[in-house]
């Protein structure tokens, strides 16, 4: 193969992130990644500025467990068509376009609060808002594996990275500037405004074909209602249940067998190093002793720009070699990045040891993140692609965030054990007991990722293939 071939196979790969489709997904991206900071930290800046005890702040990040647990409705936006909205704009779009406007709407209601006079309509604004962000997830996961191949996963999951990453920098460094100098209403305010990229983006994206029959027999939801003793409308209620929350889960675990509890066990164990690690990163740049504005410049702003360039590495490699060769890769990564933070501990309060280690793991952090995305999507069956894709990304959440609450204890653990910090000091004598715990957590965090690499090499070597699911008829 000559150079000039080379170049062209890669100015083809480059290619693909200024598809339509592709430039569509950065927008929605965008508009995914908008709400989340709003209901987590920036909503608790808000709140703590206001004078808001930190037991309620804690106890207000519960709405954001929306997220975790949007796989119980997304059968409703695989199986439910908006009135009107979906007549225009398809099912996917008119989902997206009513979660969007719900959303816009909680931010216009929460821009109208005072936290001071009572804390109860920044409760109820902040749920609404949670539930309208994850069902615009939902919405937008099933449209983007509908309107692209396997192959084009990893580039569309990168711009989805890309804009979801700028989105985080405008609800969260962008609200806190205008917060500063104007008002939090105004923050709010100006955040429902922004919301406009999003619904602009939906009524831009292409009309994608839509699946409407299961991918299983109608004997067999015969069958179910049968068993339920259902007859006439109760019948016709629970077919539909049928299809719509039964079957999707059916056709997972009748592909794949005993090998879905594999797959899942591998999503859910992938990104558990960095879960875990990132719950105290924080706080190790705090105890080696950065400064504030050095962490908001480096972690914050410059860290984000790394973490893009990784996701779209990653979808190039994805587009070029497939699903499961990138996903062995990622999950090398992520796992040994973080050991990177041991050395960062031995050299202290170094900002330029902090731009090293910031660089290495969150380009591996996008690298490996859009490379799940992808493997994922290449599992779903696209007839139920809103409620089987919700389902991995439950999944692929809740391991990682179970652990991760029990991380400060973890490192607490370490530093009041003699016997392990003892030796780490007498190495390094600048470290006190307090920062040498740091030194075995994130050795322990990287074998949290053992696990997921040994699953992904038994998938790789000993997986059969199924057979490919036939897609939708494409949508003039």
């Amino acid at each position: 193969m000559t150079i000039m071939t080379r170049a062209r196979g890669w100015a083809s790969s480059l290619a693909v992130y200024l598809e339509y489709r592709t430039i569509i997904m950065l927008l929605l991206g965008f508009a995914a990644g908008l709400p989340f900071l709003l209901v987590f930290s920036t909503l608790s800046a808000w709140l703590r500025d206001a004078g808001i005890s930190r037991t309620d702040i804690g106890l207000m990040s519960y709405v954001g467990l929306a997220y975790t647990i949007k796989f119980l409705w997304a059968p409703v936006i695989d199986h439910i068509r908006v009135p009107l909205l979906d007549r225009l704009l398809g099912k996917r779009r008119a989902w997206m376009v009513l979660a969007q406007l719900v959303a816009a709407s909680a931010l216009v209601g929460l821009s109208l609060q005072d936290p001071v006079q009572s804390l109860m309509p920044i409760v109820i604004f902040a749920l609404i808002l949670a539930f309208a962000s994850a069902t615009q997830d939902i919405a937008v996961d099933a449209w983007r594996i509908e309107a692209a191949p396997d192959d084009k996963q990893g580039a569309m999951a990168a711009n989805y990275q890309l804009g979801y990453r700028v989105a985080l920098i405008a609800s969260g460094a962008g609200a806190l500037f205008i917060a500063e100098d104007v008002s939090w209403s105004a923050a709010y305010f100006t955040m429902a405004l922004l919301m406009g990229v999003g619904l602009g983006a939906a009524l831009l994206a292409p009309r994608v074909a839509e699946a409407e029959a299961p991918a299983i027999g109608e004997e067999t939801v015969e069958r179910f209602v049968h068993r339920m003793h259902a007859d006439g409308r109760m019948a016709r209620i629970t077919g539909w249940v049928y299809r719509a929350v039964v079957a999707p889960f059916i056709d997972f675990f009748g592909r794949y067998g005993w090998w879905s509890l594999a797959l899942l066990a591998l999503i859910g164990l992938y990104r558990v190093p960095d879960f875990v690690m990132g719950v105290m990163a924080n706080p190790l740049y705090i105890d080696l002793g950065f400064e504030l504005s050095t962490i908001a410049t480096i972690v914050k702003l410059y860290g984000i720009w790394m973490t893009i360039a990784g996701a779209f590495v990653g979808g190039i490699v994805v587009l070029r070699l497939g699903v499961r060769t990138p996903l062995l890769l990622g999950a090398i990564a992520a796992t040994g990045t973080n050991l990177i933070f041991v050395w960062l501990v031995f050299r202290g309060a170094d900002p330029a040891a902090l731009a090293v280690t910031i660089s290495i793991e969150n380009f591996s952090g996008g690298f490996a993140g859009t490379c799940l995305i992808a493997y994922m999507s290449s599992l779903v069956n696209r007839n139920f692609a809103a409620t089987q894709y919700a389902l991995f990304s439950s999944a692929f959440a809740l391991p990682g965030k179970l652990i991760g609450g029990q991380s400060g204890v973890i490192v607490d653990g370490f530093s009041a054990s003699p016997g392990i910090v003892g030796p780490i000091m007498e190495m390094a004598p600048h470290l006190t007991a307090q920062t040498a715990g740091y030194v075995p957590f994130f050795i322990s965090t990287a074998l949290m990722g053992v696990p997921a690499l040994l699953l992904i090499l038994v998938v790789i070597f000993f997986q059969p293939k199924p057979e490919p699911i036939p897609a939708p008829a494409p949508v003039a």
